[in-house]
């Protein structure tokens, strides 16, 4: 019995295929004994079809058997003289030679065709394992760990490792299966694993079993670029499935590089928008910031101006003056500061139940009251949110529109409105409208308008460096809300703050 037999087709179909060569001869000519059949091209039809039968199901090596035996069968029962092995009739010798020759060929051909068939199944299974697998490493979610579990997963070994030679001792990554691992792995500080009562799959779990994973214990090796390589432990693998591994580690080899791609990219995202915010603080360094501070020391200059004694409407009006700047330059360095705090992911919120009007009062103490109508009904439900944070939202959009809305008013209104939230976690959603009739903004610049540094193209001198729109879209989505701008009918813009009601369930 060779080893190629039994790694296509398997021990139990092997053994099944001798045991019918062995059984199936006799009891076809027994049947055809029964039947009283005298013709010996019907016998040999016969046994050529129990030599076809056996190749199917064991192969070519239990056909060969069969073929043999039938022959014996045939010249002992079939030929004459019957009851021995002679051949008298040189017809009936042709017969049986004939047949053997027609049994071997129909082996062969039954036996080779069988392994192809075999063959072509495993290629497909193959060509459909790679697909899957090319597939999750272009996924954005997929995962060392869970590659791994796939590897673990597909060749059925006990458990999975993934080792850096570069570092002495040292392992990248490790998946242990659902079971414990053997006696010969000692325990160790090394990697961590799942233990037999956690489900496979889990890696790295707290309160796990720790085993030190080494290299001399791998059932298999695979070696990976940059020192890397890849061990299976707790069976040897088959050609074929060397051959498969080393495609696998191929495709680790392409997740590695995608996910450093990945890191890179978002580095020099970073680094960009670094850039960008380093100019714009030089930009307001050297305008927003000087034409605030020359207008103070102007100011308190002249109020200190010992030869000349101002009169006292004058100097109302001086330390109004400064006062406004003063103001100016406060809101400058605090939103500069916040998009610093939310361009490095330092932003985090403490949300509780928040009514709109009670942050209103607050939000609006910088804008003169005669500009700003508030129709927010007192009985709306509260919302989640962060106090500070939806107050500085609220004062950065009034004083935004403030500064395009001309003279008309700007008018405050609230509802419940719609839901937010993941597609499988949406909750009902409160809604505040701030509205201005002023210039407004073109529908293809309604989303450029919250871009950190984004000024209308004829906004007046000193009214900032564009920031306050983008912080509060900051703040909003921080605080896992929304801000959209559309334009108001009759002439305007129209922000929307939508955040979702006080359920009194922490989200």
């Amino acid at each position: 019995m060779s080893s190629t037999s039994l790694s296509t087709l398997g021990r139990v179909r092997v053994v099944t295929g001798f045991a019918l060569a062995v059984l199936l001869p006799p009891l076809l000519e027994w049947v055809m004994f029964t039947v009283g059949s005298d013709f010996l091209a019907v016998d040999v039809l016969v046994q050529l079809a129990g030599v076809i039968a056996v190749a199917l199901v064991g192969g070519l090596w239990p056909a060969l058997l069969a073929a043999l035996l039938g022959t014996l069968v045939l010249n002992y029962f079939s030929t004459d003289p019957v009851g021995s092995l002679e051949i008298t009739d040189p017809q009936n010798l042709f017969t049986v030679i004939i047949f053997v020759a027609v049994a071997v060929a129909v082996s062969l051909v039954v036996g080779l065709a069988a392994s192809r068939s075999r063959e072509a199944a495993a290629a497909t299974a193959e060509a459909a394992t790679l697909s899957e697998l090319a597939r999750g490493v272009l996924a954005a979610d997929d995962t060392l760990q869970g590659f791994l579990a796939h590897v673990r997963n597909h060749f059925q070994v006990t458990f999975v490792g993934l080792f850096d030679r570069n570092v002495p001792g040292g392992t990248a990554a490790a998946l242990l299966a659902g079971e414990s691992a053997p006696d010969a792995v000692p325990h160790s500080a090394g990697t961590a694993g799942t233990s037999k009562n956690e489900s496979a799959g889990t890696a790295n779990s707290a309160g796990t079993n720790v085993f030190d994973l080494t290299l001399s214990l791998a059932s298999t090796i695979e070696d990976l670029p940059d020192g890397l390589v890849l061990a299976l432990y707790g069976r040897v693998l088959t050609a074929r499935e060397r051959r498969l591994l080393t495609a696998f580690g191929s495709q680790l080899t392409a997740m590695r590089q995608r996910q450093e791609l990945i890191v890179s990219t978002q580095a020099n995202r970073r680094l960009s928008e670094g850039n960008v915010m380093r100019t714009a603080i030089l930009r307001a360094v050297s305008h927003d910031l000087r034409t605030p501070l020359a207008g103070i020391k102007l100011a308190v200059s002249s109020l200190r101006h010992d030869a000349v004694q101002l009169p006292l409407d004058e100097q109302k009006e001086l330390l109004g003056t400064i006062e406004d700047y003063s103001d100016r330059l406060d809101a400058l360095v605090n939103n500069l500061l916040d998009m610093s705090r939310l361009t490095g992911d330092a932003v985090t919120p403490h949300l509780r139940a928040v009514h709109w009007a009670d942050v209103l009062p607050t939000a609006l103490a910088g804008v003169p009251v005669r500009r700003v109508r508030i129709e927010v009904a007192g009985d709306l439900p509260p919302v989640e949110a962060d106090s500070g944070m939806l107050e500085r939202v609220i004062a950065n959009i009034v004083e935004n529109a403030h500064k395009y809305a001309g003279g008309e008013d700007i008018v405050i209104n609230g509802s419940v409105e719609g839901t937010i939230g993941t597609p499988t976690d949406r909750v009902p959603a409160g809604e505040l409208r701030i509205i201005d009739h002023g210039q407004g903004v073109s529908a293809d610049d309604a989303d450029t308008i919250f871009q950190p540094f984004q000024r209308a193209g004829d906004a007046p001198a000193g009214v900032g460096v564009g920031l306050g729109l983008a912080v509060a879209k900051g703040f909003t989505e921080v605080m896992g809300g929304q801000l959209h701008a559309e334009a108001t009918p009759g002439g305007g813009l129209t922000l929307r703050i939508r955040l979702p009601l006080a359920t009194g369930v922490q989200r």
